[in-house]
């Protein structure tokens, strides 16, 4: 027998060698393109959104001493992420910077890590092992594509870290597959899992299915009960202070959105928003073509017992259905809930999920040129990943809403385009940027004139505003500013802490996130107060010439009486008396009931449904 080896066979080892050795320079360059291509995209469509301050308007009265809140004095959480907030908080305080450069660097960092953590994730399943195989970029390619991922890579909102989050998470489930974690990095990915609801709440779903799967999987019951204590230890916590310091369960923005109520048509709409202008549908069959090739290249086996199941369920292929049912769930959730008044922003999370097993698209060269089948699946792996860099390079040029700036019948806008539009600037990111934005230069004009204090309310005119002035005598020191408009975050950052910033749709005052969602409202806009309640509420001058003339003295004498109802003067209890332990209390065992509390938005309704007494009213007389 020769032990000898012929040219031939030479020759064919030294091409399988440089084949191999090119699996991991291919990814890695592709990984670092892709992650300064999207870089590159959000920085020039950086912007912070109106509400991307209203997080900052927290994170400055942390910086002050003034608590986790929004106005000074009244505890209510109007951030939807609890993580992101305090992440901007650590992050401002640490470096000292301007807060909306700060928000701004974070954001950045956190999207273009996403992306490439999502890459190396997929290629961790199949690429340690892998030979004669490219890994070319292809689902981040058709997240990075579509222009709104671009946009809420900044904006100031959670989406960032939202994605990041189901990135990190998508390395260490698939390292936790390959059984490669255990011990303290099993603790660390059980406890990473945890995190979910505080990114943001709609993610338990996701982080439930995650610790489900590890708690399932067999192991000793000692190391279930490690799991489950570091899972649980800072989301039950903090659960256990928000209820007893807000009085909710969940953010005040889940009451004020009602997210527990189902508008399916309107998701549907929203989701037709986000697929149709883009042809999202089209990379997305590509990526299914690309995936079912990559998958007949891997044998799968079921189990037959019940303990083959529970040990099946710490396998990548596991791990892979888990991401692409989180991603559906995800998907279906923002649709029942209607979805967003942003162009695309609520869908993202779950197009990104569902992205994550083909983030990278595994193309197999050859052996042999003369293999049919084989060079006929790479010659088809190749045309699917073309077509999708074409259709990437027209989807990232397409404007999905041409008339983005304007609130039609649908009530979704593009939210970059309408404040670049309606503020001036093509970036806006600075709070001094939105002064440009109609109605604010007056607003501070009209704090400026009234140093008595009073009720700020936006009139017809955009340089002007009423103001409903406080009761004689003035205390020294002046009553005291507030503002009632829907912006809260322009408004919030262009004034300073000691100025009261309410909206009528209740993410900053629970007396109007409390009232009775609006059918067929404008989604995400849904409740609306009127602003009688609010003088009420506030003890101002309620008499003409002194209200404005679109207001009733009737209305504000009705909502008067309607305040007094005992279950509303619990609720303003709950987040305006000072904390004490035995409120804290009280607050943690009533806080479903405060969660589920909702009153008529019309005075003398609300005062026929609290069965209080009707006041003697001008017109009576």
């Amino acid at each position: 027998m020769s032990l000898s080896t012929s040219p031939d066979q030479r020759d064919a080892r030294e091409e399988n060698s440089a084949r191999a050795s090119i699996t991991r320079p291919v990814f890695w360059i592709g990984t670092v393109v892709t992650g300064a291509l999207f870089l590159w995209g959000a920085w020039e469509r950086r912007w912070i959104a109106d509400d991307g301050l209203i997080v900052l308007r927290t994170v400055r009265n942390l910086l002050a001493g003034n608590g986790p809140v929004f106005n000074a004095g009244e505890r209510v959480e109007t951030n939807t992420s609890t993580i992101w907030t305090y992440l901007v908080y650590a992050g401002s305080w640490l470096s000292e910077g301007r807060l909306e450069y700060v928000v701004l660097t974070i954001a950045l960092v956190l999207s273009t890590a996403a992306v490439v953590l999502a890459m190396m994730g997929t290629f961790a399943l199949r690429g340690r092992t892998a030979s004669r195989t490219l890994f070319l970029p292809a689902g981040v390619l058709v997240y990075i594509a579509v222009p709104p991922a671009r946009d809420f890579a900044t904006s100031g909102l959670e989406t960032c870290l939202v994605i990041f989050w189901l990135a990190m998470l998508w390395v260490l489930m698939v390292r936790w597959g390959q059984r490669r974690s255990g011990g303290v990095e099993l603790l660390l990915l059980a406890f990473f899992a945890g995190l979910g609801p505080l990114v943001r709440p709609e993610l338990s779903i996701v982080a439930v299915l995650a610790l489900a799967m590890i708690f399932l999987a067999p192991q000793s019951w000692l190391s279930r009960l490690r799991v489950f204590a570091f899972a649980g230890a800072v989301p039950v916590l903090y659960q256990i202070w928000r209820m007893g310091y807000y009085g909710l369960p969940y953010p005040n923005t889940a009451v004020s959105k009602d997210a527990g109520g189902a508008k399916w048509s309107q998701g549907f709409e929203y989701l037709s928003n986000l697929v149709g202008p883009y042809l999202l549908w089209l990379p997305l069959l590509l990526l299914v073509v690309g995936a079912a090739l990559s998958a007949s290249r891997v044998r799968l086996s079921l189990p037959r017992t019940v303990g083959g199941w529970l040990a099946a369920l710490r396998t990548p292929t596991a791990v892979v259905v888990f991401v692409l049912i989180s991603g559906l769930l995800l998907a279906l959730y923002a649709i029942r809930v209607g979805g967003d008044f942003m162009h695309g922003r609520t869908l993202l999370p779950a197009l990104f999920t569902l992205l994550l097993p083909i983030s990278v698209l595994p193309v197999a060269l050859p052996k042999r040129w003369s293999a049919d089948r084989a060079a006929a699946v790479f010659v088809a792996d190749l045309f699917v990943w073309g077509g999708i860099v074409v259709w990437a390079v027209v989807a990232a040029n397409t404007t999905g809403m041409p008339q983005g700036s304007i609130v039609g019948r649908s009530g979704i806008v593009d939210e970059r385009a309408f404040y670049s539009l309606n503020t001036g600037h093509a970036h806006p990111i600075l709070a001094s940027d939105y002064l440009d934005y109609p109605r604010m230069r007056g607003m501070v004009e009209a704090i400026e004139d009234t140093p008595d204090g009073g009720l700020l309310l936006p009139s017809a005119q955009f340089t002007y505003w009423d103001v409903v002035p406080p009761p004689l005598p003035i205390p020294e020191g002046g009553f005291g500013h507030t503002v009632f408009f829907l912006n809260l975050g322009m408004t919030s950052m262009n004034v300073g802490l000691d100025v009261r910033v309410i909206d009528q749709m209740g993410l900053a005052y629970p007396l109007a996130s409390h009232t009775e969602r609006l059918e067929n409202g404008r989604i995400g806009h849904d409740k609306n107060l009127y602003p009688d309640w609010v003088v009420a509420d506030l003890g101002l001058v309620a008499v003409h010439p002194y209200l404005p003339w679109y207001m009733d003295e009737d209305w504000v004498t009705e909502a008067q009486v309607a305040l007094t109802c005992p279950d509303t003067q619990e609720l303003l209890t709950s987040y305006r008396a000072p904390l004490t332990k035995d409120l804290f209390v009280r607050n943690f065992k009533r806080s479903l009931f405060y969660a589920g509390y909702r009153f008529d938005r019309v005075p003398k309704y609300e005062i026929q449904r609290c069965d209080l007494p009707a006041p003697i009213l001008k017109a009576d007389n």
